[in-house]
């Protein structure tokens, strides 16, 4: 059964044409700079705005556990030794400044959702990307809506680290017909240090999908003071010219600490230490070296 914290329509970033993002919830990396940081956790959270909240007291009124206490300075507080995470406090929200992110989805939930904007892929060229977190991460529930896609003739695109298991990228290859895949750092030390794991599975499993004749779009989140060095870009430049099938586009994302936010929400601190966006300058020498080296880079795609 699906593990999920959204579902979103009219998605225009995760592939070709008009989509559907299904957005699995958990991940086997820790990125620094996550922009999704409730995608991380593998199990169900509680989100909550401060600045929404207008202090009704619903919340309060209906939590059976009684884990949450109206405080002046603090807005709502919940006690999570008592909290289940039942969500009836976010169902109760006029303002949705409570949310919670992850639920089990049956797979027809999913379904009748993507079914429903066939008309809008059909004249878009679009179709649906499973992401997250890691949809890799779920290999039976996202091998069987892969197959489901396929059948009603729907583009399928997997957006993954690519930090998993082989046989599992395996057996969802004749099923995918686009790879989304993050590369963030060529040196493994480096990588873990930052991502929280080193590359190596990262690194054979797109040599894996490359061998395979998959097309694929390599996507570089570049952290000034963390990726954006000279050598890491040569490396990553030499990595993927290796390749049997090059990439079809290269996107540069540009780093940006927006998501501090979410991480407020979650009640965890953004460390964003060590980090820093990328002047327009830079990504743009960037992008000209990926350009001269034969591969189709592009900022922000």
């Amino acid at each position: 059964m699906p593990f999920l914290f959204d579902i979103k329509r009219y998605s225009i970033n995760d592939g070709p044409g008009v989509r559907v993002t299904v957005f699995f919830k958990g991940c086997p990396l820790s990125c620094r700079w996550c922009h999704n940081p409730e995608s991380i956790s593998f199990k169900t959270e509680k989100l909550y705005n401060k600045s929404k909240c207008i202090g009704c007291g619903s919340c309060v009124a209906v939590c059976p556990e009684n884990a949450l206490t109206l405080t002046k300075t603090d807005g709502v507080v919940t006690d999570f030794e008592k909290c289940i995470l039942c969500g009836k406090c976010a169902e109760v929200c006029p303002t949705k400044a409570i949310e919670m992110s992850g639920r089990n989805y049956s797979e027809e939930e999913v379904m009748t959702a993507v079914l429903k904007e066939t008309n809008m892929m059909d004249a878009s060229g679009g179709g649906v990307t499973f992401s997250g977190g890691e949809p890799l991460m779920y290999p039976a529930a996202l091998k069987s809506l892969l197959i489901r896609c396929g059948r009603e003739g729907i583009h399928r695109a997997v957006d993954t680290s690519g930090s998993v298991r082989s046989a599992v990228v395996e057996d969802i290859l004749e099923h995918t017909d686009l790879f989304l895949y993050d590369l963030k750092l060529m040196n493994a030390q480096t990588h873990r240090t930052w991502v929280g794991a080193d590359n190596a599975l990262i690194l054979k499993n797109l040599r894996l999908i490359s061998d395979n004749n998959k097309e694929y779009h390599i996507r570089i989140p570049l952290v000034e003071g963390v990726n954006t060095d000279d050598e890491n870009i040569t490396e990553t430049i030499a990595f993927l010219n290796g390749l049997l099938r090059k990439p079809t586009v290269v996107g540069l994302l540009p780093y940006h600490n927006i998501a501090s936010k979410k991480y407020e929400k979650l009640g965890k601190v953004y460390n964003d230490q060590g980090m820093a966006e990328p002047s327009k300058e830079r990504m743009a020498h960037i992008h000209s070296v990926f350009t001269e080296n034969g591969l189709n880079a592009v900022i922000g795609g």
